[in-house]
């Protein structure tokens, strides 16, 4: 039988995602990713005007898969993974050589913190890989400015007899001059959390410090805890080290028949709700929606919480978001909820008619979900590598995603306004401007009186007004 490369990926996704080849006998021959998976693997049916590795490879391929993802970034971290453990022949990185940036943290008495590309060494705590360079550096920046670990290397740290521009720059704790093993091996400590994604209680712990030093009239230390907040916010906004959730390469239509049989419900669309806030603080709810076809975009909602008094309570928080969800948003067939028995019962009363499920975890968090049906019975007796368990996972990972995206956005926005808010005489329209021309905060509060004087209608006073304020 003459196998068209045009019949294998005729269903390819209009997706981000990543893309495997294989040959006849099952050998995986390459794996790809892509912001478009349909669209790439048509770069594939031009024969001639591929690589001739990828000529000779095309030629043995006799089946293709993909797996969808939320965004190209996390393409980028599964085609990583996928490589490093199934290590496909012709793929691009075993012929040319080519590696993601990583960020590492040595190990010893002062950990250093530096870039690299290559193998991954025992000596040596791995975080990444990061879709380019800049985002690499923005990270090693905000980590600097955070946590002050150093980058030189170990010999011009022993030779070092004063500290570095680093150092006079709030960038670097300086241990070649001022030894403190405790103070940096915390600090080092911080910055792992940071880098694994867990910013919000340092966050939470530096506004805290921000509100004692400004009260205490200490406003170069309130200051500079602003500024950490602020770099921290951004880099969070931006996603210093994303979840290596996807999709799994799932048969929407019979997946979400075989949870119709199980349930006894007709979906249409199906709604997955989660909440997020930071101890209470900025309190948003999220609902993601999917059905036969697989994740419908269309259908996904923010909420920002109205009744103020349910802030912090996830309780409340997701009777409220169910509520207006039901109200104004699509027609749902069925509800899921992130959470226990407690959410259920209050999903189920805020939304009418309409069934409800949870999706629970047990002692262990990962790999233990356990769900709560319509009828209010808990099944624990879904198969773990069932593609039906996978899916319900895979739509409550997209719902925590999506709210935390949105979360971090809210927390940005609110940050870059109250920074500026501090300023007399900047208002929504040079506050708009100034963005506008620097993109961030960070920006503006590093630039200098001549870029700030070039901003469109902001004018020599302000410029230095703005300058004052952050640097005097």
């Amino acid at each position: 039988m003459n196998i068209q490369f045009s019949d294998l990926i005729e269903n390819a996704p209009n997706a981000p995602g990543v893309y495997k080849m294989y040959d006849a006998d099952e050998n995986l021959l390459y794996v790809g990713k892509a912001k478009n998976i349909s669209n790439r693997l048509k770069q594939y049916l031009d024969i001639s005007k591929l690589e001739l590795h990828k000529q000779v490879m095309r030629a043995l391929v006799t089946r293709v898969d993909w797996e969808t993802v939320p965004t190209e970034s996390d393409a980028l971290i599964r085609e990583q993974e996928l490589i490093k453990t199934q290590k496909p022949k012709y793929n691009i990185m075993l012929t040319d050589g080519k590696m993601y940036p990583m960020l590492a943290l040595t190990r010893g008495e002062y950990p250093r913190m530096l870039k690299f590309r290559g193998k991954i060494s025992q000596r040596r705590d791995v975080y990444g890989p990061y879709p380019s360079v800049s985002a690499l550096n923005e990270t090693i920046k905000t980590i600097q400015r955070v946590c002050q670990i150093r980058t030189c290397t170990d010999t011009q740290m022993r030779n070092r007899t004063r500290p570095c521009l680093l150092h006079q720059i709030g960038r670097c704790s300086a241990p070649c001059c001022n030894p403190n093993p405790e103070k940096y091996a915390e600090s080092v400590r911080t910055a792992r959390k940071i880098l694994t994604g867990d910013s919000a209680p340092i966050i939470a712990d530096l506004t805290k410090q921000m509100e004692t030093f400004s009260k205490n009239l200490d406003f170069e230390s309130a200051a500079n805890a602003r500024d950490k907040i602020a770099a921290l916010t951004h880099t969070s906004n931006r996603g210093i080290r994303r979840n290596h959730a996807y999709t799994p390469n799932t048969d929407w239509d019979k997946n979400v028949s075989e949870l119709e049989k199980w349930i006894g419900i007709k979906i249409e669309l199906a709604g997955v709700f989660d909440n997020s806030h930071l101890f209470g603080t900025q309190p948003v709810g999220a609902m993601i929606t999917f059905g036969h076809n697989g994740f419908e975009k269309s259908g996904y909602r923010h909420f920002k919480l109205q009744d103020k008094s349910r802030a912090g309570n996830d309780i409340a928080m997701m009777s409220e978001f169910v509520k207006r969800a039901t109200e104004r948003g699509p027609k749902l067939s069925l509800i899921i909820v992130d959470g226990g028995m407690a959410q259920w019962n209050i999903a189920k009363r805020a939304a009418g008619n309409i069934p409800v499920m949870g999706v629970t975890k047990g002692e262990v968090r990962d790999g233990d979900e356990h769900f709560i049906l319509p009828d209010g019975s808990v099944s624990r007796d879904l198969p773990k590598d069932s593609p039906l368990f996978l899916m319900l996972r895979a739509v409550r990972d997209e719902a925590h995603r999506f709210v935390i995206t949105y979360h971090r956005n809210v927390r940005a926005k609110q940050m870059t306004a109250s920074v500026l808010d501090e300023i007399d005489g900047i208002g929504p329209t040079r506050k708009r401007a100034l963005l506008q021309h620097f993109g961030s905060v960070r920006a503006i509060i590093d630039a200098d009186i001549s870029a700030l004087k070039h901003v469109p209608g902001l004018g020599t006073n302000a410029a230095e007004k703005i300058y004052a304020h952050f640097h005097s």
